[in-house]
């Protein structure tokens, strides 16, 4: 597999998980009274865009999509339903999506190192655009702490 097909499979998994787990958490905030439910509803429909900007470029280089695996999945809906049912408020839910941003951001960025000149410059620029939604959206969950 080439260095372009790596990165965007990464990124790929990256944004596909980000948005399952946003969906998660909307689905376990649809009946409650939080104020933080249209910013996840935001983020989730930012992850979407990303996927979507990914799935051209992995079409285009002709790489099949691959989901992070089921466990994966499962581990985090299981992490975001005990979250909510131990502490449903903005605060609480606030810093478990900053504390998820911030290592999914680290890890975007040690992607950027590793693989700056060498990918092509269209898909670094799109993991920076998935760091920079990261980063921004850590600014607007602290809004709720």
């Amino acid at each position: 597999m080439n260095v372009n097909s790596e990165l965007l499979e990464y990124l790929y998994q990256t944004a596909a998980m980000g948005r399952y787990t946003m969906e998660a958490l909307v689905k376990e905030l649809h009946n409650k009274d939080n104020k933080i439910k249209d910013f996840a509803e935001d983020v989730l429909k930012g992850y979407e865009k990303h996927m979507i900007k990914c799935e051209k470029l992995l079409k285009k280089e002709h790489v099949v999509k691959k989901d992070k695996g089921l466990m994966a999945k499962v581990m985090s809906s299981t992490a975001i339903k005990k979250e909510v049912i131990m502490d449903n408020s903005d605060s609480a839910i606030a810093e478990m999506l900053i504390q998820g941003f911030t290592m999914g951001n680290l890890e975007m960025e040690k992607k950027i190192k590793q693989y700056e000149g060498k990918a092509d410059d269209k898909i670094i620029d799109l993991v920076k655009a998935l760091l920079s939604f990261g980063e921004e959206s850590i600014k607007q969950a602290k809004n709720f702490l």
